[in-house]
């Protein structure tokens, strides 16, 4: 079963604070202003703090596997010369912001790795029409973002929505309020 959840109010009321950005550029603005968002310049944006902060009272992350020694936010992680994709994830709770450019990739290892025991929190360009999306992100917990972050040293938002795609291990159960009340 798919889970989709919106972030709540208190999510959209920090990022409208921290971003200013309630609406999307007009198409000739985004040509010189937001150019490096549809080029491959570089894949390897930072995730915003303030939501990884947010993003941190919810699961213990003790991994990043897409990190550069500048961005990484845990303290074992992984640089795209290490590459993260080899490695076994164990049982660690991971930050996936993956690369852009090979997201089909990330979110099967990031699924995969589940199955292995590791909880995989995945923030990606929300994009239904995409092969990768339909054959790994749809097999996990969707959370779709309102609004656009901002990344790294970006001066504008990104041009494209965002989600976060959660795999958990298979031992995991959601505790649901018809659950909760079954086993009083």
């Amino acid at each position: 079963m798919v889970a989709f959840r919106l972030c709540d109010r208190s999510c959209l009321n920090r990022m409208n604070k921290n971003q200013n950005n309630n609406h999307a550029p007009r198409r000739d603005q985004r040509n010189n202003r937001m150019s490096v968002h549809y080029s491959r310049q570089t894949d390897e944006w930072s995730t915003p703090d303030w939501y990884f902060k947010s993003l941190r009272s919810e699961f213990p992350f003790t991994l990043d596997p897409c990190a550069t020694h500048e961005n990484h936010k845990c303290s074992v992680y992984f640089t795209k010369a290490e590459n993260g994709l080899v490695h076994d994830w164990g049982t660690h709770c991971a930050f996936v912001n993956p690369p852009y450019s090979k997201v089909g990739a990330w979110l099967e290892k990031a699924f995969n790795s589940a199955r292995s025991g590791a909880t995989c929190v995945c923030l990606v360009p929300s994009r239904t029409d995409t092969r990768w999306w339909h054959s790994w992100a749809m097999r996990g917990e969707i959370r779709l973002l309102v609004g656009r972050l901002k990344f790294g040293d970006a001066k504008n938002s990104a041009p494209f929505p965002s989600a976060l795609v959660v795999f958990r291990p298979p031992q995991f159960r959601l505790m649901t309020a018809k659950t909760i009340t079954a086993t009083i």
